[in-house]
Protein backbone atom coordinates (compact mmCIF):
# COMPACT_ATOMS: atom_id res chain seq x y z
CA UNK A 1 0.00 0.00 0.00
CA UNK A 2 1.02 3.41 -0.72
CA UNK A 3 0.49 5.85 2.08
CA UNK A 4 1.01 9.81 2.49
CA UNK A 5 1.26 10.77 5.92
CA UNK A 6 0.47 15.11 5.95
CA UNK A 7 2.15 16.06 9.31
CA UNK A 8 5.14 14.63 11.10
CA UNK A 9 3.93 14.91 14.61
CA UNK A 10 4.25 11.79 16.74
CA UNK A 11 0.78 10.81 15.56
CA UNK A 12 2.33 10.33 11.93
CA UNK A 13 5.82 9.24 12.98
CA UNK A 14 4.36 6.34 14.87
CA UNK A 15 1.37 5.00 12.42
CA UNK A 16 4.40 4.35 9.78
CA UNK A 17 6.47 2.92 11.95
CA UNK A 18 3.28 0.57 13.03
CA UNK A 19 2.63 0.36 9.33
CA UNK A 20 6.34 -0.71 8.40
CA UNK A 21 5.99 -3.38 10.66
CA UNK A 22 2.97 -4.65 9.53
CA UNK A 23 4.42 -4.90 6.15
CA UNK A 24 8.29 -3.66 4.65
CA UNK A 25 6.36 -3.72 1.28
CA UNK A 26 4.35 -0.60 2.04
CA UNK A 27 5.46 2.93 0.67
CA UNK A 28 5.14 5.71 3.34
CA UNK A 29 6.40 9.30 3.21
CA UNK A 30 5.60 11.49 5.64
CA UNK A 31 5.31 15.09 4.71
CA UNK A 32 6.35 17.72 7.62
CA UNK A 33 6.21 21.25 6.95
CA UNK A 34 9.38 22.35 9.24
CA UNK A 35 12.57 21.97 9.15
CA UNK A 36 14.49 19.28 10.54
CA UNK A 37 14.53 19.80 14.08
CA UNK A 38 12.11 22.65 14.66
CA UNK A 39 9.19 21.94 16.23
CA UNK A 40 6.75 24.05 18.96
CA UNK A 41 6.06 23.26 22.69
CA UNK A 42 8.58 22.43 25.00
CA UNK A 43 7.98 18.75 26.89
CA UNK A 44 4.90 16.60 27.04
CA UNK A 45 3.65 14.11 29.67
CA UNK A 46 1.99 10.93 29.81
CA UNK A 47 1.77 7.90 32.06
CA UNK A 48 3.34 4.32 32.06
CA UNK A 49 0.38 2.78 30.43
CA UNK A 50 1.38 4.55 27.26
CA UNK A 51 4.68 3.03 27.37
CA UNK A 52 3.34 -0.60 27.61
CA UNK A 53 1.13 0.01 24.36
CA UNK A 54 3.98 1.61 22.46
CA UNK A 55 6.35 -1.99 23.52
CA UNK A 56 3.46 -3.60 22.69
CA UNK A 57 3.73 -2.21 18.90
CA UNK A 58 7.35 -1.74 18.77
CA UNK A 59 9.63 -2.09 21.74
CA UNK A 60 12.27 -0.38 20.10
CA UNK A 61 10.38 2.76 19.94
CA UNK A 62 9.26 2.30 23.20
CA UNK A 63 12.59 1.67 25.06
CA UNK A 64 14.12 4.87 22.91
CA UNK A 65 11.03 6.78 24.70
CA UNK A 66 11.39 5.52 27.92
CA UNK A 67 15.29 6.46 28.31
CA UNK A 68 14.82 9.73 27.02
CA UNK A 69 12.49 10.47 29.63
CA UNK A 70 12.27 12.19 32.90
CA UNK A 71 9.72 10.58 35.82
CA UNK A 72 8.07 11.96 38.86
CA UNK A 73 5.68 10.71 41.28
CA UNK A 74 4.72 13.41 43.33
CA UNK A 75 2.22 16.41 42.53
CA UNK A 76 2.54 19.67 44.97
CA UNK A 77 0.93 22.84 44.82
CA UNK A 78 1.73 26.66 46.03
CA UNK A 79 -1.33 28.25 46.83
CA UNK A 80 0.05 31.75 47.79
CA UNK A 81 2.25 31.19 50.51
CA UNK A 82 0.65 27.88 51.20
CA UNK A 83 1.86 24.54 49.90
CA UNK A 84 0.55 20.59 49.52
CA UNK A 85 2.22 17.75 48.59
CA UNK A 86 0.45 14.60 47.16
CA UNK A 87 2.16 11.39 46.41
CA UNK A 88 -0.05 9.82 43.37
CA UNK A 89 1.08 7.79 39.99
CA UNK A 90 4.34 7.90 38.13
CA UNK A 91 4.34 10.38 35.60
CA UNK A 92 6.64 10.83 32.28
CA UNK A 93 8.16 14.15 30.39
CA UNK A 94 10.18 13.96 27.36
CA UNK A 95 11.46 17.40 25.20
CA UNK A 96 8.34 17.25 22.32
CA UNK A 97 11.16 17.80 19.50
CA UNK A 98 13.77 15.24 21.27
CA UNK A 99 10.22 12.86 21.09
CA UNK A 100 10.14 13.69 17.39
CA UNK A 101 13.39 13.02 16.35
CA UNK A 102 13.80 9.66 17.91
CA UNK A 103 10.18 8.27 16.21
CA UNK A 104 11.73 9.78 12.88
CA UNK A 105 14.42 8.24 13.21
CA UNK A 106 13.36 4.74 13.88
CA UNK A 107 10.79 5.63 11.02
CA UNK A 108 13.43 6.02 8.72
CA UNK A 109 15.19 2.90 9.83
CA UNK A 110 12.57 0.79 8.63
CA UNK A 111 12.15 2.53 5.47
CA UNK A 112 10.25 5.17 5.74
CA UNK A 113 10.29 8.58 3.83
CA UNK A 114 10.74 11.35 6.20
CA UNK A 115 10.56 14.74 3.96
CA UNK A 116 11.26 17.79 5.43
CA UNK A 117 9.99 21.51 4.79
CA UNK A 118 7.29 19.66 2.22
CA UNK A 119 3.75 21.78 3.14
CA UNK A 120 1.38 19.67 1.46
CA UNK A 121 -2.10 21.91 2.26
CA UNK A 122 -4.18 20.14 -0.50
CA UNK A 123 -4.75 16.65 -1.04
CA UNK A 124 -4.61 17.45 -5.18
CA UNK A 125 -1.43 18.17 -4.36
CA UNK A 126 0.36 14.75 -3.04
CA UNK A 127 1.59 11.60 -5.25
CA UNK A 128 -1.36 9.54 -5.78
CA UNK A 129 -1.34 7.44 -2.80
CA UNK A 130 -4.07 4.87 -1.70
CA UNK A 131 -3.98 6.17 1.87
CA UNK A 132 -3.28 10.03 2.67
CA UNK A 133 -3.24 10.74 6.90
CA UNK A 134 -4.30 14.07 7.99
CA UNK A 135 -1.74 14.20 10.49
CA UNK A 136 -1.35 18.12 10.53
CA UNK A 137 -2.66 19.34 13.39
CA UNK A 138 -5.93 21.28 14.75
CA UNK A 139 -4.87 23.52 11.98
CA UNK A 140 -5.22 20.94 9.54
CA UNK A 141 -4.98 22.35 5.94
CA UNK A 142 -6.06 18.93 4.30
CA UNK A 143 -9.46 18.44 6.40
CA UNK A 144 -9.78 22.39 5.72
CA UNK A 145 -10.13 21.31 1.99
CA UNK A 146 -13.09 19.42 3.34
CA UNK A 147 -14.88 20.51 6.48
CA UNK A 148 -18.37 20.21 5.84
CA UNK A 149 -17.54 16.68 5.00
CA UNK A 150 -15.88 15.92 8.19
CA UNK A 151 -18.13 18.30 10.40
CA UNK A 152 -15.67 20.59 11.93
CA UNK A 153 -16.16 22.26 14.62
CA UNK A 154 -14.05 24.25 17.18
CA UNK A 155 -15.50 25.68 20.39
CA UNK A 156 -12.90 28.27 22.00
CA UNK A 157 -12.46 28.23 25.49
CA UNK A 158 -13.14 31.07 28.14
CA UNK A 159 -9.65 31.59 30.28
CA UNK A 160 -6.22 32.60 28.12
CA UNK A 161 -3.41 30.32 28.49
CA UNK A 162 0.38 30.66 26.77
CA UNK A 163 3.17 27.57 26.66
CA UNK A 164 6.38 28.49 28.12
CA UNK A 165 9.93 27.03 28.45
CA UNK A 166 12.17 27.80 31.80
CA UNK A 167 15.31 26.40 32.86
CA UNK A 168 13.98 25.87 36.35
CA UNK A 169 13.88 21.80 36.49
CA UNK A 170 11.01 20.54 38.78
CA UNK A 171 11.42 16.97 40.15
CA UNK A 172 7.73 17.01 40.57
CA UNK A 173 4.42 18.04 38.68
CA UNK A 174 4.19 21.55 40.26
CA UNK A 175 1.00 23.89 40.24
CA UNK A 176 1.33 27.42 41.67
CA UNK A 177 -1.67 29.85 41.34
CA UNK A 178 -0.81 33.57 42.60
CA UNK A 179 -3.16 35.90 43.50
CA UNK A 180 -3.26 39.75 42.60
CA UNK A 181 -5.09 42.80 41.91
CA UNK A 182 -7.14 41.97 39.04
CA UNK A 183 -7.41 38.09 40.10
CA UNK A 184 -5.85 34.44 40.16
CA UNK A 185 -2.96 33.39 37.93
CA UNK A 186 -1.65 30.11 37.77
CA UNK A 187 0.93 27.99 36.41
CA UNK A 188 1.40 24.09 35.66
CA UNK A 189 5.36 22.92 35.10
CA UNK A 190 7.03 19.61 35.06
CA UNK A 191 10.62 19.19 33.77
CA UNK A 192 11.26 16.88 30.58
CA UNK A 193 15.05 17.15 30.54
CA UNK A 194 18.19 17.94 32.67
CA UNK A 195 18.02 21.68 31.82
CA UNK A 196 14.61 22.69 31.13
CA UNK A 197 10.64 22.33 32.51
CA UNK A 198 7.60 23.14 30.67
CA UNK A 199 5.49 25.74 32.25
CA UNK A 200 1.98 26.30 30.62
CA UNK A 201 0.70 29.51 32.22
CA UNK A 202 -3.27 30.04 32.41
CA UNK A 203 -5.77 32.93 34.28
CA UNK A 204 -9.15 34.05 33.27
CA UNK A 205 -9.41 36.99 30.29
CA UNK A 206 -10.13 39.46 32.91
CA UNK A 207 -6.83 38.96 34.76
CA UNK A 208 -4.86 38.99 31.49
CA UNK A 209 -6.20 42.02 30.73
CA UNK A 210 -6.09 43.76 33.88
CA UNK A 211 -2.19 42.71 34.11
CA UNK A 212 -1.47 43.98 30.76
CA UNK A 213 -0.49 41.01 29.59
CA UNK A 214 -2.82 41.74 26.30
CA UNK A 215 -0.63 44.85 25.56
CA UNK A 216 2.76 43.62 26.19
CA UNK A 217 5.03 42.25 23.67
CA UNK A 218 7.33 38.73 24.52
CA UNK A 219 9.81 40.56 26.66
CA UNK A 220 7.65 42.72 28.41
CA UNK A 221 4.91 39.64 28.97
CA UNK A 222 7.88 37.33 30.18
CA UNK A 223 9.08 39.73 32.31
CA UNK A 224 6.31 40.49 34.20
CA UNK A 225 5.53 36.86 34.30
CA UNK A 226 8.60 35.77 36.33
CA UNK A 227 8.22 38.59 38.66
CA UNK A 228 4.68 37.18 39.59
CA UNK A 229 5.95 33.30 39.95
CA UNK A 230 9.62 34.42 41.50
CA UNK A 231 9.72 31.94 44.36
CA UNK A 232 8.50 29.25 42.21
CA UNK A 233 11.27 30.00 39.52
CA UNK A 234 14.00 30.91 41.56
CA UNK A 235 16.04 33.42 39.98
CA UNK A 236 15.52 30.97 36.62
CA UNK A 237 14.04 32.69 33.46
CA UNK A 238 10.85 31.83 31.52
CA UNK A 239 11.30 31.47 27.47
CA UNK A 240 8.92 31.79 24.81
CA UNK A 241 10.11 29.73 21.85
CA UNK A 242 11.59 25.74 21.93
CA UNK A 243 13.16 27.33 18.48
CA UNK A 244 13.95 30.29 16.67
CA UNK A 245 11.36 32.36 15.27
CA UNK A 246 8.18 33.62 15.91
CA UNK A 247 7.34 34.15 19.76
CA UNK A 248 4.78 33.01 22.40
CA UNK A 249 1.44 33.77 22.01
CA UNK A 250 -1.44 33.76 24.63
CA UNK A 251 -4.60 31.45 23.08
CA UNK A 252 -7.62 30.30 24.22
CA UNK A 253 -7.81 26.54 23.98
CA UNK A 254 -9.58 25.42 20.86
CA UNK A 255 -11.83 22.05 21.52
CA UNK A 256 -11.93 20.70 18.27
CA UNK A 257 -14.44 17.89 16.91
CA UNK A 258 -15.53 15.91 13.90
CA UNK A 259 -18.67 14.56 12.28
CA UNK A 260 -16.52 11.88 10.60
CA UNK A 261 -13.12 11.22 10.44
CA UNK A 262 -12.44 9.94 6.60
CA UNK A 263 -13.73 11.48 3.27
CA UNK A 264 -12.29 8.49 0.39
CA UNK A 265 -8.77 7.77 0.70
CA UNK A 266 -8.11 10.96 3.91
CA UNK A 267 -8.44 9.84 7.02
CA UNK A 268 -8.18 12.03 10.59
CA UNK A 269 -5.30 11.72 12.63
CA UNK A 270 -4.64 12.84 16.24
CA UNK A 271 -5.41 16.98 16.78
CA UNK A 272 -6.38 16.95 13.16
CA UNK A 273 -9.60 14.77 14.27
CA UNK A 274 -9.88 15.56 17.62
CA UNK A 275 -8.62 18.14 20.66
CA UNK A 276 -8.81 17.36 24.81
CA UNK A 277 -8.11 20.20 26.95
CA UNK A 278 -4.48 20.49 27.74
CA UNK A 279 -4.88 20.59 31.85
CA UNK A 280 -5.27 16.46 31.92
CA UNK A 281 -1.82 16.25 29.63
CA UNK A 282 -3.19 13.73 27.34
CA UNK A 283 -3.07 15.07 23.78
CA UNK A 284 0.34 13.58 22.65
CA UNK A 285 -0.84 10.31 24.28
CA UNK A 286 -4.08 10.45 22.42
CA UNK A 287 -2.54 10.61 19.46
CA UNK A 288 0.01 8.09 19.83
CA UNK A 289 -3.22 5.77 20.68
CA UNK A 290 -5.14 7.09 17.08
CA UNK A 291 -2.21 5.77 15.55
CA UNK A 292 -2.20 2.06 17.05
CA UNK A 293 -5.92 2.21 16.18
CA UNK A 294 -5.98 2.93 12.89
CA UNK A 295 -2.90 1.01 12.01
CA UNK A 296 -4.59 -2.15 14.03
CA UNK A 297 -8.11 -1.35 11.98
CA UNK A 298 -5.95 -1.49 8.66
CA UNK A 299 -3.86 -4.60 9.52
CA UNK A 300 -7.10 -6.14 10.66
CA UNK A 301 -9.46 -5.54 7.83
CA UNK A 302 -7.28 -5.71 4.64
CA UNK A 303 -4.38 -8.39 5.35
CA UNK A 304 -0.89 -7.58 5.86
CA UNK A 305 0.50 -7.99 2.06
CA UNK A 306 -0.13 -5.64 -0.32
CA UNK A 307 -1.80 -8.05 -2.67
CA UNK A 308 -5.14 -6.77 -0.60
CA UNK A 309 -4.67 -3.34 -2.98
CA UNK A 310 -5.36 -3.36 -6.26
CA UNK A 311 -4.27 -0.57 -7.96
CA UNK A 312 -2.68 2.54 -6.43
CA UNK A 313 -5.28 5.19 -5.26
CA UNK A 314 -7.50 3.12 -7.57
CA UNK A 315 -11.45 2.99 -6.40
CA UNK A 316 -11.17 -0.68 -5.52
CA UNK A 317 -8.29 0.14 -3.13
CA UNK A 318 -10.95 3.23 -1.70
CA UNK A 319 -13.64 0.60 -1.16
CA UNK A 320 -11.44 -1.77 0.63
CA UNK A 321 -10.22 0.53 2.88
CA UNK A 322 -13.91 1.95 4.27
CA UNK A 323 -14.45 -0.69 6.55
CA UNK A 324 -10.99 -0.20 7.96
CA UNK A 325 -11.53 3.19 8.52
CA UNK A 326 -14.80 3.17 9.75
CA UNK A 327 -13.76 0.96 12.27
CA UNK A 328 -10.78 3.05 13.13
CA UNK A 329 -13.16 5.86 13.97
CA UNK A 330 -16.03 4.14 15.61
CA UNK A 331 -13.35 2.76 18.00
CA UNK A 332 -11.50 5.94 19.25
CA UNK A 333 -14.59 8.25 19.45
CA UNK A 334 -15.49 5.29 22.07
CA UNK A 335 -12.65 5.48 24.06
CA UNK A 336 -12.44 8.95 23.33
CA UNK A 337 -15.92 9.97 25.25
CA UNK A 338 -14.39 9.15 28.97
CA UNK A 339 -11.55 11.34 28.10
CA UNK A 340 -13.43 14.36 26.39
CA UNK A 341 -16.02 14.67 29.43
CA UNK A 342 -12.91 15.12 31.84
CA UNK A 343 -11.24 17.61 29.52
CA UNK A 344 -14.28 19.38 29.38
CA UNK A 345 -14.98 19.36 33.29
CA UNK A 346 -11.05 20.19 33.80
CA UNK A 347 -11.12 23.09 31.72
CA UNK A 348 -14.72 24.10 33.56
CA UNK A 349 -12.63 23.67 36.85
CA UNK A 350 -10.25 26.30 36.31
CA UNK A 351 -13.00 28.75 34.91
CA UNK A 352 -14.50 28.16 38.07
CA UNK A 353 -11.08 28.84 40.37
CA UNK A 354 -12.90 31.41 42.97
CA UNK A 355 -15.47 28.05 43.79
CA UNK A 356 -12.06 26.58 45.36
CA UNK A 357 -9.16 28.54 45.87
CA UNK A 358 -10.12 29.52 49.37
CA UNK A 359 -10.76 26.01 50.46
CA UNK A 360 -7.55 24.69 52.70
CA UNK A 361 -4.68 24.03 50.80
CA UNK A 362 -5.03 20.45 51.30
CA UNK A 363 -8.71 19.77 50.53
CA UNK A 364 -8.11 22.20 47.40
CA UNK A 365 -5.37 20.15 45.95
CA UNK A 366 -7.92 16.74 46.24
CA UNK A 367 -10.57 18.80 44.33
CA UNK A 368 -8.12 19.59 41.81
CA UNK A 369 -7.71 15.74 41.65
CA UNK A 370 -10.76 15.29 41.32
CA UNK A 371 -11.93 17.74 38.69
CA UNK A 372 -12.89 15.72 35.89
CA UNK A 373 -15.46 14.61 37.87
CA UNK A 374 -19.02 15.16 36.43
CA UNK A 375 -20.40 15.76 39.92
CA UNK A 376 -18.09 18.32 41.39
CA UNK A 377 -19.60 21.46 39.96
CA UNK A 378 -22.75 20.79 40.94
CA UNK A 379 -21.89 19.70 44.92
CA UNK A 380 -20.33 22.61 47.16
CA UNK A 381 -16.90 22.05 47.49
CA UNK A 382 -16.83 20.92 50.80
CA UNK A 383 -19.39 18.39 50.84
CA UNK A 384 -18.19 16.49 47.62
CA UNK A 385 -14.82 16.84 50.17
CA UNK A 386 -16.47 15.02 52.87
CA UNK A 387 -18.57 12.58 50.35
CA UNK A 388 -15.20 11.58 48.78
CA UNK A 389 -13.20 10.54 51.75
CA UNK A 390 -16.35 8.89 53.33
CA UNK A 391 -16.53 6.88 49.65
CA UNK A 392 -12.55 6.10 49.90
CA UNK A 393 -14.04 4.16 52.71
CA UNK A 394 -17.09 2.64 51.97
CA UNK A 395 -17.88 0.72 48.80
CA UNK A 396 -21.33 1.75 49.02
CA UNK A 397 -20.44 5.21 47.82
CA UNK A 398 -17.68 4.54 46.00
CA UNK A 399 -20.41 2.90 43.81
CA UNK A 400 -22.96 5.26 43.95
CA UNK A 401 -20.47 7.52 42.88
CA UNK A 402 -19.08 5.11 39.95
CA UNK A 403 -22.64 5.24 38.71
CA UNK A 404 -24.00 8.44 39.10
CA UNK A 405 -20.59 10.48 37.69
CA UNK A 406 -21.15 9.09 34.01
CA UNK A 407 -24.82 8.81 34.01
CA UNK A 408 -24.62 12.57 34.44
CA UNK A 409 -22.31 13.22 32.00
CA UNK A 410 -24.23 11.27 29.64
CA UNK A 411 -26.97 13.53 30.56
CA UNK A 412 -25.68 17.04 30.55
CA UNK A 413 -23.12 16.67 27.02
CA UNK A 414 -25.71 13.49 25.47
CA UNK A 415 -25.68 15.94 22.47
CA UNK A 416 -22.07 15.81 21.61
CA UNK A 417 -22.04 11.88 21.61
CA UNK A 418 -21.71 11.64 17.97
CA UNK A 419 -18.92 13.78 17.68
CA UNK A 420 -14.92 12.95 18.12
Amino acid sequence: MKIACVGGGPAGLYFSILMKRQDPDHEITVHERNPAGSTYGWGVTYWGSLLDKLEAGDPESARAVRENSVRWRDGVAHIGDRTTTHHGDEGFGIGRGRLLDLLAERARSLGVRVEFEDEVADTAALPDADLVVACDGVHSGVRGRHAAHFGTEVALGRNRYIWLGTTKVFDAFTFAFVETPHGWIWCYAYGFGDDRSTCVVECSPETWTGLGLDRADEAEGLARLEGLFVKLLDGHRLIGRATAGGSAQWLNFRTLTNRTWSHGNVVLLGDAAHTTHYSIGAGTTLALEDAIALAAALGTRTGSGSESWSGTGSGSGRTALAPALAAYEKVRKAELLSVQSAARHSAQWYESLPRYIDLPPAQMFALLGQRHSPLLPYVPPQLYYRLDRAAGRLESLRRLKRWLGPKLARTLHGSSTGKG
